[in-house]
């Protein structure tokens, strides 16, 4: 392989992670917040908002369901009026984003209701506040579950930033396309799938590390 082709699998395996990386990190900030409040207000829970938890429920859902490739195509006017352009590493990072909010809410929320009941109701007796148990009690105790469930998220941002490489979104499903469909180089593709590869692997471990170091502290005396 030349290394003019070396470069440009360079250059787009940095375009996505640039890509994961901020949609991730933007996507974590906004989901992050939103699965606590949906494993918390629920009838009779610490917020205690049902009929917002179920509008909410309904839009995580909805979002989740749409095949992420329909989701890049119906919201390219949305896309143009945050990014300024619905093509480019930059533009992808809007569907992105939007795709990794409600599963990342979702994991959120899944991890904070496997939290023991009554480590809440200890907390609730011992006069803390709803968002002391949050801070001090949930989110801790959850962390082992939200770290594996960010990993997931990672890999499946991974997929997507390849898969935006169909309309033009950059990166290497941009690179594997152009180069090693389009122009018939295997070579190229096959590079473009063994970087990705190697990627997932990379994440996977680092967040299976993370976890269990997580875990272990929480569970030292």
């Amino acid at each position: 392989m030349s290394p003019e082709l070396l470069r440009l699998i360079l250059a787009a395996t940095l375009d996505t992670l640039y890509m994961v990386a901020v949609s991730g990190l933007i996507g974590t900030l906004v989901g992050g917040p939103l699965g606590v409040f949906l494993a918390t207000s629920g009838r009779g829970e610490l917020f205690a908002a049902p009929t917002t938890n179920r509008v909410l429920g309904v839009v995580v859902n909805a979002t989740r369901s749409t095949p992420f490739i329909i989701l890049v195509v119906a919201i390219i006017p949305f896309t143009r009026l945050i990014a300024g352009t619905s093509i480019g590493t930059t533009a992808a990072i809007v569907p992105l984003t939007i795709a990794a909010a409600p599963f990342i809410a979702r994991i959120v929320e899944a991890a904070i209701r496997e939290v023991d009941q009554g480590l809440i109701e200890a907390s609730q007796a011992m006069g803390a506040t709803p968002f002391q148990i949050v801070r001090k009690v949930l989110v801790p105790e959850a962390l082992p579950g939200i770290t594996l469930g960010l990993t997931l998220t990672v890999v499946s941002l991974l997929a997507n930033s390849a898969m935006v490489g169909a309309v033009g979104g950059g990166g290497l499903g941009d690179l594997g396309i152009r180069y090693g469909y389009q122009r018939f180089m295997p070579e190229v593709m096959a590079m473009v799938v063994l970087v990705l590869v190697v990627l997932v692997q990379g994440v996977q471990s680092l967040g299976e590390t993370l976890a269990k170091r997580v875990n272990r502290r929480l569970r030292r005396p």
